[in-house]
């Protein structure tokens, strides 16, 4: 297979799909300090904060309980409020509310504290000293705020826990009085000589303040898998798992330690009780987050989370959701983009049976988001392993695939269509897929592929259909070597789309992967039909060598002439 046949076909990982028709995914943020090269020593304290997409009007009126709260802290020279009377104080807002909503109070509160340590380090290193000092001191009241907010909803915390707290606290002051002597001398050489040693403190402010949230998220990564293990209350057991599925939503990091704590053994536990059916659907939703990283796989192999999902899958007395969700965390596993797939040997055993059971959800999904995750699952399969396209084939999948494409209530996004040309695209180096296609209508709907075109500006969007219009390309050029598929293509005026393609920077969204496999695309049809080509075409499309005619293309101006 051609280098750029293989780069064509790769599509998104399903997450970024099925996250689109599941409310939509949350936004998040790399916590990285990576503002300018100084900071390239400072650590990594939270990996992926929760960002909440609103307006600006809203954000701030959310915000305000923080920052109201960090003021009066000031005012209190850094001084805690008193704990007494908790129930009336106003400020203390953790006791209303789940424990959900409090860890997204403390990973709101952990966003600003590591939001403030990079201004930081951006105003010192331009010597901007009162900034530096009021922004510390601010530092230092949202640090005591996370402290006390976090203590009052938390409990049996560990000693280690509450030495780290004493640790940063004391560290913060420090910090701050540091920077009031700045403000207090305007000697550049006693302030040239202080830098180096504000810089240290801030590394240091930021070390313990990674370590604290990093034990502060194990210790409740803990306490819900502890509710999972231990609870037989349906109730009990879905608000953890939804707690749990919150956490795995803020990044590759806390998905880490999730899974480094037991978290993939104990959602299998969940999906082996029949008296749990009912959260099937959602433990396997968070069973697919954790999945995206390494520690996550290797925790399925272990617990032959394979063979439960087969079990699943090819259990028709689960409900479509929970085959869906099923398919969604396959999806995850054998995604194409993933490059510690290899260690999952049981997947192979089982194969035909999860195989056969996607093709079958396929066949009788009932909406646009159950096909997605199906075909989606289908797809990275024919990447994972080469046998997956001849069970295809025996299963009659293409032709299952192909009418579900005239049916626009099951394939009516962009995302679907590139599942159902990816699979496509791989099943076609199959010399017997050529007869499936032509019987299937198959070569019409590759045309139709090729104006596949955004409906908004969506990036995503974009991105997808682009993805489209270079796999049906891809599959038109491998098919074409069959002369029966070549006239069936050339008779549906594939020759003039293709050409406009390539001469066209808009039609193909000034994609470059769509420029060069509607080339080759254009090349293999006019190795069939060569009468189908004006010379001009011939001369700048055809006959040179295809960089040439690349690099033609991309510098050429919209013209038809």
């Amino acid at each position: 297979m051609a280098s750029y046949e293989r780069d064509a076909v790769q599509g998104a990982t399903v997450l970024q799909y099925s996250s689109l028709w599941r409310s939509a995914c949350k936004n998040r943020i790399n916590m990285a300090f990576k503002c300018e090269d100084h900071l390239d020593s400072l650590p990594l304290p939270v990996q992926r904060m929760h960002l909440i997409q609103v307006d600006s009007v809203q954000r701030w009126m959310e915000d305000l309980k923080l920052m109201t709260d960090c003021e009066c802290m000031c005012i209190l020279q850094s001084k805690p409020i008193s704990a007494e009377r908790d129930e009336q104080n106003e400020l203390m807002l953790s006791s209303q509310y789940s424990t959900c909503d409090n860890l997204q109070l403390l990973l709101k509160r952990a966003w600003i504290i590591s939001t403030e340590l990079t201004r930081i380090a951006q105003k010192l290193e331009k010597n901007r000293w009162q900034r530096v000092h009021s922004m510390t001191v601010r530092v230092n009241c949202h640090v005591r705020s996370m402290i006390n907010e976090y203590n009052a909803f938390t409990r049996n915390s560990s000693e280690e826990m509450h030495q780290f707290e004493k640790l940063l606290v004391d560290k913060c002051s420090e910090f701050t009085a540091f920077t009031e002597r700045c403000i207090q001398t305007e000697d550049e050489q006693i302030l040239k000589s202080m830098k180096s040693s504000i810089h240290e403190t801030l590394t240091t402010v930021a070390q313990y303040f990674g370590q604290l949230i990093e034990l502060v998220l194990t210790h409740e990564a803990q306490n819900l898998l502890r509710q999972i293990e231990l609870s037989d209350s349906v109730y009990i057991t879905e608000s953890a798992i939804s707690s749990l599925f919150s956490l795995t939503q803020e990044g590759a990091r806390l998905c880490r330690i999730i899974a480094k704590e037991g978290g993939v053994a104990a959602l299998f536990k969940i999906c082996r009780q029949d008296c749990f059916r009912c959260l099937y659907p959602q433990t396997l939703r968070t069973l697919a987050s954790i999945c995206c990283v390494e520690e996550g796989m290797h925790q399925l192999e272990k617990v032959d989370g394979i063979l439960c999902l087969a079990d699943i899958l090819t259990d028709n007395t689960h409900s479509e959701a929970t085959h869906a969700e099923a398919a969604a965390v396959i999806a995850q596993i054998t995604s194409p983009h993933l490059t510690f797939t290899q260690h999952l040997s049981s997947f192979l055993e089982n194969m035909e049976e999860i195989v056969t059971a996607l093709v079958k959800l396929c066949q009788e999904a009932s909406s646009g988001e159950v096909f997605l995750l199906a075909s989606a699952a289908l797809a990275n399969i024919t990447f994972f392993d080469t046998m997956a396209c001849e069970i295809l084939l025996q299963l009659n999948a293409m032709k299952i695939l192909l009418a579900a494409c005239s049916d626009k209530h099951i394939v009516d996004t962009p995302y679907s269509r590139d599942q159902v040309v990816t699979i496509l695209a791989n099943m076609s180096v199959l010399d017997q897929c050529a007869s499936e296609i032509i019987q299937g209508n198959g070569v019409q709907l590759l045309m139709e592929m090729l104006f596949e075109r955004p409906s908004s500006g969506n990036s995503a969007e974009v991105a997808a259909c682009e993805r489209v219009q270079q796999k049906s390309a891809v599959t038109l050029a491998r098919l074409s070597r069959d002369p029966e598929v070549a006239e069936a293509a050339v008779k549906l005026s594939c020759i003039p789309r293709l050409i406009k393609l390539c001469r066209s920077p808009t039609e193909r969204n000034n994609s470059d992967s769509v420029l060069v496999a509607c080339l080759a695309a254009l090349r293999r049809l006019a190795i069939m039909s060569p009468d189908g080509l004006e010379d001009s075409d011939f001369q700048q499309l055809v006959k040179p060598r295809l960089v040439d005619s690349f690099l033609l293309c991309t510098n050429m101006e919209e013209s038809f002439v």
